[in-house]
């Protein structure tokens, strides 16, 4: 039955009298985006252990709500998804397809395309070429096979048949190659600029094919107005480059940081101009998409501003408008059309031709240029991502009547097949390789026992942003040593994975500037503070600093950190602490927590690392303390190494070695001994009946002898002593309150850092505190102790536990009430296994 779209209201009077809200536009519309959302997120829950991208969710989704599936009921079609209300709907998502499609133009960058040269552009040009010449050859078959599908002009069906198989979603590949770790690697850079290539080449195509396509089959249209549309197109692009590039550097440049504020007219102003650009392509006679595509190039990449568009639409667009568009195309698939033997032979003629060309094409080409085989076979399955590019293409093709309905969703079904199978194909048939594991100087001690002339201490220190740059500049200086081995730093951004374009403009400016974690950071803070710094780090001659970065979901970033230490022979990595503290007017802190994420990205290094690590808890080191130097001659910073024993302890007192090297660092050594009574009788532990690493301490189960670990205590301080006599003071205090001792000593002001060991073996005196109120498990008794804001710990706090791939494996422990101690002597073992003590 036909509906009067004039007789259509936007809102109704409410149940209570009478209105049926589904009866009206925006209610619907409301219930409508609601149902896509909340299947798509669920089906994108589902998917996510396959790693594959939210577009297959979202159109998987739109399949199930159409005709496919819920929609047989014509009952629920026709109340939730009635023909005069897809209208609205793609209307509605069209909006978010623009604004969209302006983000993919800003997040490619053209300077970046170009540095790729001959070998990026060469894959593209194959892998566009060969799967074009198979999709107009496959159009031969299905305009003889298909019914109705020879009514469609020639030229414009096999234009979009070509352009369907040859082309890549560049924004869906981003985020599969940095799910696959593999971004910031050869093959992602090749990728990723080859996709960019395939992308402006497929956005001409789809020009040409809308500029052929006219209003549909019925259409009689001169050859000579495809030709003035086409000039016309070409012309609005001169334009956009030649006019509006130039306007926009102006306007980014009157938004620059330096300006303090970014005038909301300007932002205002250029969404506006989204809008005026995919007016006037429509108006030209190409699809309005393709406006603010162009519209997206011409924003200079660099600076703030760029970053704050983003910042105003991407959460908005692609969380809420874009699944409605990718559930719309899949409301308009009916798999039912898909019928009989011959329907799914032309269903697996055109996938198999889309893959083979796609992959083929590439592979032989990537061949030519050298590159390994699995490497060439993995760019051709990567390039064989289609996602959501692919939709707008079919989408716009079946808007123009060019496709009908079941070779629509032949192509759909095609395009999440090939898109699905990505991932998993990726995987299977390459794997980077990982270095050797072989050397290695895996703790600090190692390099002790070796010839240090000759070594090179290699740190990895990360950062979360610039409120981290101070304090671990200013730590590796500390422990840059003016007699010993060389030091090479390395810098790693981290960065969290998530579905925003931000993510790959960070990518491009990592490898323009070299420096990756220059992202989000006002340009003028970082040239003073950051860029001057490691300047003059790299002049001090002994001293290499490399940048790096790591783009991942916060579930796997740790193994991007453990690789990174592992490849490049990492002593020590450095972890900057979930919590920056700063000091106020008297005991008052300021406390800025980047969130339980990365707490938990921490843990899950302490556990994995392949050498030793450092959690610093910042509290303002190196602010407003003069910064370490060669030439210094007065005492920048003090340092405090609390000595319990255990092996964790000896490599804080190894740590504490190569600062009292350096001449601006002035370090002390407190070493904590038991009362002679309480040493005979020692702390029993026991696994706790919880396991919660949230609410217990965990500790070592491997079994150690303690007399030979209170040995190698002993002769370690013996030989620190001996070594550092005279530049280093040391003092031994007698454990009466090891809280109110250790407390002291932080809240005293005197240092500026406190090192610790995390304590994974306890001495009797941190097994005491065992049963101590928990906050932050994952530093051990003493460190949760002086990392704790509610303290009133002044000092910072470095946390060290030694690497020993022997001494992995830990349990949440809690301490045995004295009472039961006579109880249990006869079960004591000299690990924490079922009952341990601690002598």
């Amino acid at each position: 039955m036909g509906v009067n779209v004039t007789s259509i209201k936007t809102s109704s009077n409410g149940a209570w009298q009478g209105d049926n809200p589904l009866d009206f536009a925006f209610p619907l519309l409301i219930v409508q985006t609601t149902l896509i959302l909340v299947l798509s997120r669920f089906l994108a829950f589902l998917l996510k252990p396959l790693r594959q991208p939210n577009v297959i969710a979202e159109i998987v989704g739109g399949i199930l709500l159409g005709p496919s599936a819920f929609g047989r009921n014509k009952d629920y079609l026709h109340r939730i998804f009635p023909s005069w209300s897809m209208p609205i709907l793609e209307t509605v998502a069209s909006i978010g397809l623009l604004f969209f499609l302006f983000l993919v133009g800003l997040e490619l960058d053209l300077s970046s395309i170009r540095r790729t040269g001959k070998r990026a552009f060469g894959i593209a040009l194959s892998g566009i070429s060969l799967p074009f010449i198979c999709g107009i050859g496959v159009a031969f078959v299905i305009r003889k096979t298909v019914e109705g599908a020879d009514k469609v002009g020639f030229g414009q069906f096999l234009v979009f048949m070509g352009v369907a198989l040859s082309i890549t979603a560049f924004p869906v590949l981003a985020r599969i190659l940095a799910e696959l770790k593999l971004l910031t690697t050869q093959l992602g850079e090749i990728a990723m600029a080859a996709a960019a290539f395939n992308d402006v080449a497929a956005w001409i195509l789809l020009a040409l094919a809308v500029a052929l396509a006219g209003d549909g089959p019925g259409e009689q249209k001169s050859p000579l107005i495809s030709v003035w549309v086409l000039l016309s197109g070409v012309a609005f692009v001169v334009f956009m480059m030649v006019v509006i590039r130039p306007a926009m550097k102006w306007v980014a440049r009157r938004c620059s940081p330096e300006r303090d504020v970014v005038d909301e007219a300007y932002i205002c102003l250029t969404l506006a101009g989204v809008m005026v650009s995919g007016f006037m392509t429509d108006l030209i006679g190409i699809h309005s998409i393709f406006g603010a595509f162009i519209f997206g190039l011409t924003i200079p990449k660099e600076g703030e501003f760029a970053e704050r568009l983003i910042e105003r639409i991407e959460d908005f667009v692609s969380g809420l408008l874009l699944p409605l568009y990718f559930a719309s195309s899949g409301l308009k698939t009916d798999v039912a059309k898909i019928s009989g033997g011959r329907a799914w032979g032309l269903l697996m003629l055109v996938i198999s031709t889309a893959c083979a060309g796609k992959i083929i094409g590439t592979f032989a080409v990537a061949l030519m240029f050298r590159m390994a085989v699995r490497e060439s076979l993995a760019l051709g399955v990567l390039m064989n991502t289609k996602g959501l590019v692919e939709l707008i293409v079919l989408n716009i093709g079946k808007e123009k009547q060019v496709l009908n309905d079941e070779v629509f969703a032949i192509l759909i079904l095609m395009a999440l097949v090939t898109t699905f199978i990505t991932t998993p194909t990726v995987m299977a048939i390459y794997k980077p390789a990982r270095g050797s594991s072989a050397l290695t100087h895996r703790k600090l001690r190692d390099l002790t026992n070796t010839d240090e002339s000759k070594q090179e201490l290699r740190i990895l220190a990360c950062l979360h942003g610039l409120g981290n740059v101070p304090s671990i500049i200013t730590l590796i200086e500390s422990t840059r040593s003016t007699k010993k081995s060389q030091l090479k730093l390395f810098i790693m951004h981290l960065v969290e994975l998530t579905e925003r374009s931000s993510s790959i403009i960070m990518v491009h400016r990592a490898r323009r500037n070299g420096l990756p974690f220059i992202n989000r950071l006002r340009r003028g803070v970082w040239h003073d503070r950051v860029t001057g710094a490691f300047q003059a780090y790299s002049q001090l001659g002994r001293v290499s600093v490399r940048p790096t970065t790591a783009i991942s979901a916060l579930s796997t970033i740790h193994e991007d950190i453990c690789h990174v230490a592992e490849t490049k022979k990492v002593t020590m990595i450095v972890l900057p602490f979930h919590k920056q503290q700063w000091r106020g007017e008297g005991y008052e802190q300021t406390v800025e927590n980047v969130g339980h994420g990365w707490r938990l990205v921490n843990q899950r290094v302490l556990k994995n690392a392949p050498c030793s690590v450092a959690v610093l808890v910042d509290r303002g080191f190196g602010n407003g303390a003069q910064t370490p130097g060669p030439t210094a001659t007065t005492t920048a910073q003090s340092v405090c190494i609390l000595f319990f024993g255990g092996a964790d302890d000896r490599e804080a007192l190894e740590l504490g070695g190569r600062m009292a090297e350096h001449p601006a660092v002035k370090v002390t050594v407190v070493r904590f001994v038991e009362n002679e009574g309480s040493e005979r009788n020692g702390v029993l532990l026991r696994p706790s009946a919880s396991k919660s690493n949230e609410k217990n301490y965990s500790f070592c189960i491997a079994k150690l002898n303690p007399e030979k670990e209170k040995e190698l205590d002993v002769a370690v301080i013996a030989e620190f002593k001996s070594k550092w006599d005279g530049m280093v003071e040391y003092t031994e205090k007698t454990a009466s309150n090891i809280i109110d001792d250790v407390l002291g000593l932080g809240q005293c002001g005197d240092y500026d850092l406190i090192v610790v060991g995390k304590g994974r073996f306890p001495s009797p005196m941190v097994a005491k505190l065992a049963d101590h109120q928990v906050e932050h498990p994952e530093l051990g008794p003493v460190g949760d102790l002086l990392a704790s804001s509610s303290h009133r710990v002044l000092s910072s706090v470095l946390v060290i536990q030694q690497h020993d791939p022997t001494h992995t494996e830990e349990t949440p422990a809690t301490k045995v009430a004295q009472d039961d101690d006579d109880e249990l002597k006869g079960e004591v073992t000299s690990g924490v296994g079922e009952i341990s003590k601690v002598v």
